[in-house]
């Protein structure tokens, strides 16, 4: 039976939940303060990442911390008012992450990524959006053999778990796929199963024209209450009031703080990103995606430039940007590619929702009739989207869903 639902943010993950609903038959309103794909999902790296099969857990090894500690990696840095104002849920992610724990994690959050090339190729399909999708995989580079073959271990392991495809590149092979590349790096992972986008906001866009194509409704407009009401929900904005039978939480990182003004409190936290687009110095030329694994950035070959990601800052969600640790990926990066001129007038500052426990929260939340989440997935809501989407939509139907999805309630913490 259509109902009326309004989805809260327009970014992959809200523009994919709206769309699935729309293609069922409901009456979509997607609300949003700026246009589709302009948030988050504007500034990440641009991989559907089908190898991601094992969640970024909190490091516990000695090594490890002893590195971080100074706080001058390009991998993670930290802010002190970033630690305390998330220190408990930073607190659960230590200690989820130990390894009994994460080995329960881990196939729970698989099931998800295991989805993510089957959902975004019908969305892609709809949208008209092949052109800015290249299926070949990315490169994930390492400069020291060690680091290589334990990666490499990891990489056969999940390739006999999960499916995951890949092929081992030496030296010598690597060069010949990226001839520009310098600083005689040791060999990298060719990560084959991946989809990469040349334009990661716009591909969200793609996605919600065809959105509106399926007879859904886009308003731009910030959002200024929330409030159950007899048969629903009603949500008071700057462009007025609206109201409808169910109300889907997909905000990103500003879930947290709406959940909490209806007395719903959900340990979610940030890691904050950055990016730049540079040129290409000396005619070089990057063929694919590359991460830097033991640096931790990736230099993506984009419509816009190479754009530079880096690795993830734990500060608060509104702080003011905090450059250094772009610049120092940008000074790492130049040694292993020569990086051009930058592009963009000013870095590109954005932050991840992330869980204690790595998986997003998917699913209704009890106690209160029509209010359903979609949000929490830390680096992969691009990857997730639209398979959140699709799950969810068969929730709201009544439907079984696709995959288990106990892992995933709000009422887990």
């Amino acid at each position: 039976m259509a109902r009326d639902i309004i989805v809260l943010g327009a970014g992959m993950v809200g523009v994919s939940v709206a769309w699935h609903l729309a293609r069922r038959g409901h009456d979509v309103t997607l609300l949003d303060r700026r246009t589709p794909g302009r948030e988050t999902s504007f500034g990440n790296a641009g991989i559907i990442q089908r190898e991601a099969v094992r969640p970024y857990p909190f490091p516990r090894d000695m090594s490890t911390l002893l590195r971080v500690l100074p706080n001058r990696q390009v991998d993670i840095r930290y802010r002190p008012g970033g630690m305390l104002r998330a220190a408990g849920p930073l607190l659960q992610y230590w200690h989820n992450s130990a390894p009994s724990r994460y080995r329960r994690i881990v196939p729970e959050y698989a099931s998800l990524i295991e989805r993510c090339l089957d959902a975004h190729a019908p969305m892609i399909a709809a949208a008209g959006a092949e052109a800015l999708v290249r299926r070949d995989g990315w490169l994930e580079v390492y400069r020291g053999e060690t680091a290589l073959a334990a990666r490499l271990a990891d990489a056969e392991e999940n390739a006999s778990r999960f499916g995951v495809r890949y092929r081992a590149l030496d030296a010598q092979a690597l060069a010949e796929r990226e001839p520009s590349l310098c600083g005689r790096p040791a060999g990298a992972i060719h990560w084959l199963d991946p989809w990469t986008v040349a334009d990661p906001g716009g591909l969200v866009e793609a996605y919600a024209r065809a959105f509106e194509a399926e007879g859904g409704r886009i308003v731009r407009a910030e959002v200024e209450a929330l409030a159950s009401q007899s048969g629903g929900w009603r949500v008071d904005s700057s462009a007025g009031t609206l109201s409808a039978e169910s109300l889907v939480m997909s905000l990103g990182p500003w879930s947290r703080e709406w959940l909490e003004r209806l007395g719903l409190s959900v340990p979610l936290f940030v890691k904050r990103g950055y990016h730049m687009h540079y040129g290409s110095a000396d005619e070089a030329h990057l063929n694919h995606w590359v991460m830097d694994a033991e640096v931790g950035y990736l230099l993506a070959p984009m419509q816009a430039g190479i754009r530079l990601t880096t690795g993830a800052e734990l500060e608060r969600l509104e702080a003011p940007p905090h450059l250094a640790q772009l610049a120092a990926a940008e000074s790492r990066a130049r040694q292993l590619y020569p990086l051009g001129e930058r592009l963009d007038a000013e870095p590109w500052k954005g932050a991840r929702p992330c869980t204690p426990d790595m998986k997003p929260v998917i699913g209704p939340v009890p106690g209160q009739r029509g209010l359903w989440c979609a949000f929490g997935h830390g680096h992969q809501g691009f990857t997730l989207g639209p398979a959140t989407g699709e799950l969810l939509a068969q929730m709201i139907d009544g439907e079984p869903p696709s995959i288990a999805m106990e892992p995933f309630r709000v009422d887990r913490f």
